[in-house]
């Protein structure tokens, strides 16, 4: 008998990609000559570990993507697109975008694509680059702690920073604890560029080769069409990563991430991709241009 070619994939532990990769955790569908191992770790972590390409399949933000384009290929199915909603910044107490000035904001990572959305959305601009690992930083109009992204709703709460940079379910949840919306910057973006705010997508390590980087992204596209075809099926397997959320917020939560994007990126994605690396590049956000390739 052959034997099987291990990949090992690391995703968010959060709702929509535990359904992304439900059937593939879970041996629902054939893998063929190929075994997945699954890490699950958060997305800053996973964007950092990928600058030493330990995983063959790798969940990215397109952001943290920007610096990764030597050793990984984007796969054309697995997007995370924010159609017309996104990352929000969040608060105490009402405050408007021109409020957030001189203040200090949790944020759940520097090559978050949230936080490069921040920063166009401001106009700040780190004094340290992204891809240095830190905790604390200055943008020019706002100051930054990098926090767990699980954590920051309760920091906002305590009064321990200004406001929070908000990812995964925590857009649906942070209203339960008496905060307010300053910005959505999915919103935001859509209204300056007519286009989806495309967030996070998996990455195929080009080591591989063209073969099996075609085939493992094959069976990813399967994975996130079984989940679509076997819904609640997918949804129980989520829910477990779904911190207090219940059937129909995650079902929410995960319309909001797994859909018609996340099979094909699309024309318009991949447009939407391009015009939110060359604006990271343009606004000194992003060291250098960004070459995009996608597999499938």
């Amino acid at each position: 008998m052959q034997e099987k070619l291990t990949i090992n994939v690391g995703h968010s532990p959060d709702p929509d990609d535990a359904f992304m990769f439900h059937a593939l955790a879970n041996d629902k569908i054939d893998t063929g000559r190929y075994q997945f191992v699954h890490e699950l770790v958060d997305i800053e972590t996973l964007n950092r570990r990928a600058f030493k390409a330990e995983l063959e399949l790798t969940a990215v933000s397109l952001h943290g993507y920007s610096y990764l384009t030597d050793a990984y290929a984007l796969c054309a199915c697995g997007a995370s697109m924010g159609d017309n909603y996104g990352p929000m910044v969040v608060a105490k107490t009402p405050m408007s975008i021109a409020d957030l000035q001189g203040k200090t904001i949790a944020v759940p990572g520097t090559l978050t694509t949230a936080f490069l959305a921040l920063n166009l959305c401001l106009g700040g601009k780190p004094t340290t680059p992204a891809r240095e690992p830190h905790t604390t930083g200055d943008a020019g109009v706002f100051k930054y702690e990098v926090h767990a992204f699980d954590e920051i709703l309760n920091l906002v709460e305590a009064g321990k920073v200004d406001a929070g940079l908000i990812i995964h379910e925590g857009q649906l949840t942070y209203g339960d604890q008496g905060l307010h919306l300053v910005v959505d910057l999915g919103k935001w973006w859509m209204e300056d560029t007519g286009l989806p705010l495309p967030l996070g997508a998996n990455a195929i390590r080009k080591d591989l080769g063209q073969p099996t980087m075609d085939e493992v992204t094959a069976l990813l596209k399967q994975s996130i069409e079984y989940g679509l075809e076997h819904r609640q099926e997918a949804l129980d397997y989520a829910l477990q990563y779904g911190r207090d959320l219940d059937n129909q917020k995650a079902d929410d939560f995960v319309g909001m991430y797994v859909n018609d994007w996340t099979i094909d990126f699309g024309a318009r994605g991949r447009e939407a991709v391009a015009t939110l690396l060359n604006r990271g590049h343009e606004a000194g956000l992003i060291p250098n241009p960004v070459a995009l390739e996608f597999i499938g």
